[in-house]
């Protein structure tokens, strides 16, 4: 027997010492980890209007997109730009120890929130720093919790095991959507209090019942070059991303998205930059966190970038669904605006629906057979979904939108337990934090850049013909046209529809905000019978409805194409690669070599 499987024999030696249920106990705290994470971020989505009405700001003012901006996606720029380092800092010095730490964090950003002491923009301010401070304890819990599944369970239920807390991550998003729609209804306050029992629970548990069973990496210097320019990078990136789609006004011109603003270009060119260097460095400094040998791990490189890329087809296009929802169908159907944050939520179930049923079966079935084509069938079944999403008319019946989605979560469920099982069981034990943080970080950032991509292309696709469906609208009102109805047409084909569009996100009624923002005078000047036709539930939607739809096709049909990519990535992991099994390496406690990854891999079966 080789030393290799005596380390490994030990270790499985010490989990059971922890008692028979301790992996189970690990896993109930690391889906309960996952399972926070994600109501908080669903019930963030669903409250927004009580939360801005609570801290009494209006969204329609200029400042006010920004922040219901960085409240969106504050958290998911703070955790992709620290999970790698911190992921890192695990392998070193224990994965449990930062798993608690995270916990507790979390509850200080929870509690921070529930107490956010002022209202306007002062209190917006204070809502996003806190929200940073729980997206901090969150990215210690993400960037570890694959790898302490991975750590206790065995190779073969590492599957089942990690398609369990896949479950979580989804069922959280419906859960926060019920509890959102019920708490905002009594109080904003009470959205955030409802995470503090949870963090509690989740931090005493993690203190108490969990232990460290990890290998430890060995404890080396901190490659604070490698940290200067992955994290300085991604953050000038991701930042740039962020203003990049606000409205940007220079020269009395509003322009509908902020790309030609000088901040965002130099934001984003540096990032850019450092990022390139990023490779550079790692591969010269002695001990990098970044561990570009991972990459001749054909299991590792190729699920990864998988990954990526399913990730930038999915990431904005769930945002950009809830917009249709949100800004058209719902409202044609005889929904308040009011109302269609939390029915947006209810008729995007069936997702969730479809990866709650897939999730774990995929997990024990590449558990059984290997990740490879279970896998890939799951993103190829994505592929045809897109298609069939670009083909949706505005008016679709429900049914059908219901059965696409459904089968997107078949697909995703298909994918993602095999792949993360599939990227954890490739790379050494004791480098399982840096491979579970390189994981999430390429997943977080792929979500966020493709929520700036797929958004920047339905606005301007939106901005190209959105004149032409208004003043086509106004001439159907026939004779009732006068000049004052003509200066508001040329108003309304003028305006940004960014704030239109986040203004039937937030549940209020577009024209009603239009309106209210325009002089007393033209909204005087014109027939009650017009203004009233204008802010019923069917003349925005039905006039946004003829610019929007084209434009959102095109997102549709990249998300295919991405997802076709990842589905011939996916097959060309080749066959099952589990390190343990594979590895000659002389001593697993011993940092990794290239030349042994370079040989484990010749062994994986192609």
């Amino acid at each position: 027997m080789s030393k290799n499987s005596n380390v490994t024999d030990k270790k499985n030696t010490e989990i059971q010492k922890q008692g028979i249920g301790y992996k189970w106990t690990a896993l109930f705290n690391i889906t309960l980890s996952s399972l926070m994470g994600t109501i908080n971020s669903s019930i963030i989505l669903i409250s927004l209007p009580a939360i801005f009405n609570g801290i009494k700001l209006n969204p329609m003012e200029p400042d006010a997109f920004q922040y219901l901006l960085w409240i969106l996606m504050g958290y998911g720029l703070v955790t992709a730009t620290i999970l790698l380092s911190i992921g890192r800092l695990a392998d070193m010095y224990g994965r449990v120890k930062l798993f608690r730490l995270g916990f507790l964090i979390f509850t200080i950003g929870s509690v921070l929130l529930y107490l956010t002491p002022d209202t306007g923009n002062a209190g917006a301010l204070e809502l996003i720093i806190f929200r940073l401070v729980q997206a901090v304890g969150g990215a210690f819990t993400m960037a570890n919790g694959a790898a302490i599944i991975t750590d206790v369970f065995p190779a073969g239920e590492r599957g089942k095991a990690l398609g369990i807390n896949m479950v979580a991550l989804m069922s959280g998003q419906f859960i926060g959507l019920l509890l959102g729609g019920i708490l905002a209804t009594y109080n904003w306050r009470y959205v955030f209090l409802v995470n503090i029992p949870f963090a509690l629970l989740g931090t005493i548990l993690s203190y108490r019942k969990m232990k460290e069973v990890s290998f430890r990496a060995p404890k080396t210097s901190i490659d604070i070059a490698g940290n200067l320019f992955f994290i300085g990078g991604l953050t000038s990136l991701l930042v740039g991303v962020t203003y990049g789609l606000m409205p940007y006004e220079h020269n009395g011109i509003t322009d509908a998205m902020g790309w030609s603003n000088p901040l965002v270009i130099a934001t984003v060119g540096i990032g850019v930059l450092l990022l390139i260097a990023f490779p550079f460095v790692e591969s010269r400094v002695k001990n990098p966190m970044f561990r570009l040998e991972f990459f001749k791990i054909r299991a590792f490189t190729y699920a990864n970038l998988a990954s990526f890329t399913a990730a930038i087809a999915r990431g904005g296009i769930m945002f950009m669904l809830i917009l249709l929802l949100q800004g058209i169908w719902l409202p044609l159907h005889g929904y308040r605006f009011e109302d269609t944050p939390f029915w947006a939520g209810i008729y995007m179930l069936p997702m969730t629906l479809g990866f709650i049923i897939m999730g774990p079966i995929s997990g024990i079935l590449s558990d059984k057979y290997g990740p490879r084509w279970i896998a890939t069938a799951g993103m190829t079944l994505v592929a045809l979904v897109f298609v069939g999403l670009a083909m949706l008319p505005y008016n679709f019946d429900y049914w059908e939108l219901g059965v696409l989605i459904f089968l997107m979560g078949i697909g995703s469920g298909m994918f993602s337990s095999p792949n993360t099982s599939s990227i954890m069981n490739s790379v050494p034990p004791q480098d399982r934090g840096v491979a579970s943080g390189m994981m999430s970080t390429l997943m977080n950032s792929a979500s966020t850049l493709s929520m700036a991509v797929f958004f920047t292309i339905v606005i301007v696709g939106i901005q190209g013909a959105f004149p032409e469906a208004i003043y086509s609208s106004f001439a159907s009102l026939g004779s009732q046209i006068t000049p004052t109805m003509q200066e508001l047409a040329d108003q309304l084909a003028s305006m940004s529809p960014t704030n239109a569009l986040f203004s039937a996100f937030l549940g209020y009624n577009p024209m009603d905000s239009i309106l209210s923002s325009m002089g007393p005078g033209i909204v005087n000047a014109i027939p009650q019978q017009i203004v009233t036709t204008l802010t019923d539930n069917y003349w925005f939607p039905q006039t946004l409805q003829e610019a929007f739809m084209p434009a959102l096709r095109i997102p549709f049909i990249i998300g295919a194409v991405l997802s076709g990519i990842a589905a011939v990535l996916s097959a060309m992991r080749g066959q099952r690669y589990v390190y343990e099994v594979h590895s000659s390496t002389s001593d697993i406690s011993s940092d990794i070599s290239k030349d042994s990854i370079a040989r484990a891999d010749e062994r994986a079966q192609i």
